[in-house]
């Protein structure tokens, strides 16, 4: 293994102190121009690296934000991280992100992890399976600043950024009644996750609103990926009494339920109209065109980042947790509209 070379290192080849190669590193003002010009040089030669552990220790700050998301090849998590990273380089803090696959365990080692990297805060959006969120609270109780984006929890007391969820649902089940569908399906997942279960109630009020009864037959529980959008179309076509539309609480459940719905010869919109959450690019190439409720993912991301930056900085430390609810967008394309 090579050699990681220190500041001392630096210090001895050039024979001054390992506190002035600190200093000179760091631009400061004491230090000559001449002296820091032979410092960079050096540490350039020896391919120095500086440990940043060890600056936060001293230091106090590592200027760095621990960015927790399920996964990054989505584009709803890939454009909040961007939103994060727009505002947290803006202050010359850096960010660190983790994917957790939605799976507890490795969420509680990756918190551990960023703990240990001494972060200045955590944004997360926790993972399908949590249930427990006490390494959640060890951040909050080390008065590291935590904030929640997207999957909300109102019993940890922290800041979060959410969409209303409620409200993106509520309208994307009332625009396919206006559509003139009468048996309107709905796609998914654990109701123990607070988007789902108020994207949910979203779809049940709207139909109660508009005297259409709710029939649990037509609600289907998964995992809302590609293939459990095709598995929930599938199983939603055996019934005797098959849905006219679809709204799925994620855009790849409702693509899941165009490919089957094109492969079984049923004409979209016609007679099955679909309508999906989260507006990820794929919604518009499809064809037809994926209509979609728009969560302003880069908002969410920046709103976030704002948050911190504003419980950092608050000396004091009575900052008190804000919640911070985006309006979402209604996308009309080609897969919901039957009335022009």
């Amino acid at each position: 293994m090579k050699k990681k070379y220190t500041i001392h290192d630096i210090a001895k080849k050039l024979n001054i102190t390992a506190s002035t190669v600190s200093r000179a590193l760091n631009d400061h003002p004491r230090i000559s121009d001449a002296t820091k010009k032979a410092v960079q040089k050096a540490a350039l030669k020896l391919n120095y690296q500086p440990n940043n552990i060890a600056a936060a220790l001293r230091n106090g700050k590592s200027n760095i934000i621990g960015i927790i998301v399920p996964t990054v090849d989505r584009n709803f998590f890939a454009s909040i991280v961007r939103g994060i990273e727009e505002i947290a380089n803006a202050s010359r803090y850096n960010v660190m992100i983790c994917q957790t696959y939605d799976n507890y365990e490795k969420e509680v080692a990756t918190v551990e992890a960023l703990l240990n990297a001494r972060v200045d805060g955590i944004i997360a959006s926790y993972a399908k399976e949590t249930k427990d969120f006490d390494h959640f609270l060890k951040v909050k109780e080390k008065g590291i600043p935590m904030i929640l984006f997207d999957r909300s929890n109102d019993d940890l007391e922290v800041s979060q950024v959410v969409v209303d969820d409620f409200l993106g649902a509520y309208k994307a089940t009332e625009h396919l009644i206006q559509q003139g569908c009468k048996r309107i399906a709905h796609f998914t997942s654990s109701l123990k996750i607070s988007i789902f279960k108020e994207r949910l109630r979203g779809y049940k009020e709207a139909l109660l609103a508009h005297g259409y009864p709710y029939d649990e037959s037509l609600v289907v529980e998964s995992m809302l990926q590609l293939e459990d959008g095709r598995n929930s179309m599938l199983k939603l076509l055996t019934l005797s009494q098959p849905p006219d539309g679809v709204f799925s609480a994620s855009a790849y459940g409702i693509m899941g339920a165009l490919q089957v719905l094109k492969e079984k010869g049923i004409k979209v919109p016609q007679e099955v109209a679909l309508i999906g959450f989260t507006n990820e690019p794929f919604t518009s190439f499809s064809e037809p065109a994926l209509s979609t409720v728009d969560q302003h993912n880069l908002r969410m991301g920046n709103a976030a980042a704002e948050i911190f930056l504003e419980e950092i900085s608050d000396d004091e430390k009575k900052f008190i947790p804000q919640k911070i609810v985006l309006k979402p967008e209604l996308i009309i394309r080609q897969s919901s509209l039957r009335k022009k």
